[in-house]
C-alpha cells in the first residue's frame, strides 16, 4: 500500500505528466511567451494546476492526504489543461488570420489580447470604422464564432490630446462600433462587453507624433468565462479542435 508521502510523490508526477501532455505549438517560430519555450499553455496550466490541486487535495482531506492530493491533482489539471489547449488552439488561428492585418495578437498568460492601431481603424476624431479595418474584422468575428466560448471585452484607447471627456466619449463610441460590427457579423452579445478608456494605460510617450499614433488603438481581451468547463466533456468546444 502506498504511504502517504509516496502518494503525496505520485500527485506530483501528474501534474508533471499534465504539462508534458501537449506539446508547444509555436516552438521554433517566435511566438511562444518569454520563458516557456519547449512547454506548450496546455502543459503550463495543466501541470501547474495539477500541482495546486494536489497540495490542495492533501490540505483539505487530512485523514488521507495522499488520496486527496491524488484527486486535487487530476481534477484541477484536467481543468486547467483544458482551458490552455481551448486557449492555445484559438491564438494559433488568430495569428494565422490576422497576419499582414496590422493587428498584433498577443498571449497574456490566460488571456489572448489582440491589438489594432489607429492607422487601420478610425479616422481621426471619427468612429467609424475605416475601410482597412473591415478585414481584420471580419477575420476576428469569424474565430470568434469559431471558438464561442470566450469573454470578449472590447476596449478604445486615444492618445492625451483634447480634452479627457472628449476623449472618453469618442473611445466609446469606437468601442460600440467595432462591438457593433462584431455582432451583425454574428457574434454573440452574451459575453461580450465595450468600453472606452479614453487616454488611460498608454503604452507610449504621448510627448511624439509616433507614440500618439500607438496610443490611438483598440484592444480586445479574450478570456475564459468564469464557471465555464473547457475539459472533454464540454460541447462545442474541445472536441471541435482536434
Amino acid at each position: 500500500m502506498f504511504t502517504t508521502p509516496r502518494l503525496i510523490i505520485a500527485a506530483t508526477a501528474i501534474a508533471l505528466l499534465s504539462g508534458c501532455a501537449s506539446p508547444n505549438p509555436y516552438d521554433n517560430q517566435g511566438q511562444a511567451d518569454s520563458g516557456s519555450q519547449g512547454m506548450s499553455k496546455t502543459a503550463k496550466y495543466g501541470g501547474l494546476g495539477a500541482l495546486a490541486g494536489a497540495l490542495a487535495g492533501a490540505a483539505i482531506d487530512h485523514n488521507n492526504r495522499g488520496k486527496g492530493a491524488l484527486i486535487g491533482a487530476a481534477v484541477v489539471g484536467a481543468s486547467a489543461a483544458g482551458y490552455g489547449y481551448y486557449a492555445d488552439q484559438q491564438e494559433k488561428k488568430l495569428r494565422a488570420s490576422m497576419a499582414n492585418t496590422g493587428v498584433e495578437v498577443q498571449r497574456q498568460g490566460d488571456q489572448i489580447k489582440l491589438i489594432m492601431p489607429g492607422n487601420i481603424t478610425f479616422a481621426t476624431d471619427s468612429a467609424n470604422i475605416a475601410s482597412s479595418f473591415y478585414q481584420p474584422l471580419n477575420n476576428l468575428a469569424g474565430s470568434l464564432k469559431e471558438f464561442n466560448q470566450n469573454q470578449i471585452e472590447i476596449v478604445g484607447y486615444t492618445d492625451s490630446t483634447g480634452s479627457r471627456q472628449h476623449n472618453m466619449d469618442l473611445s466609446q463610441r469606437r468601442a460600440q462600433s467595432v462591438a457593433t460590427y462584431l455582432t451583425s457579423q454574428g457574434v454573440s452579445s452574451a459575453n461580450l462587453t465595450a468600453r472606452g478608456a479614453g487616454p488611460d494605460n498608454p503604452v507610449a510617450s504621448n510627448a511624439d507624433v509616433n507614440g500618439r499614433a500607438q496610443n490611438r488603438r483598440v484592444e480586445v481581451n479574450l478570456k475564459a468565462i468564469p464557471g465555464q468547463q473547457y475539459g472533454g466533456q464540454q460541447q462545442g468546444t474541445v472536441q471541435q479542435y482536434p
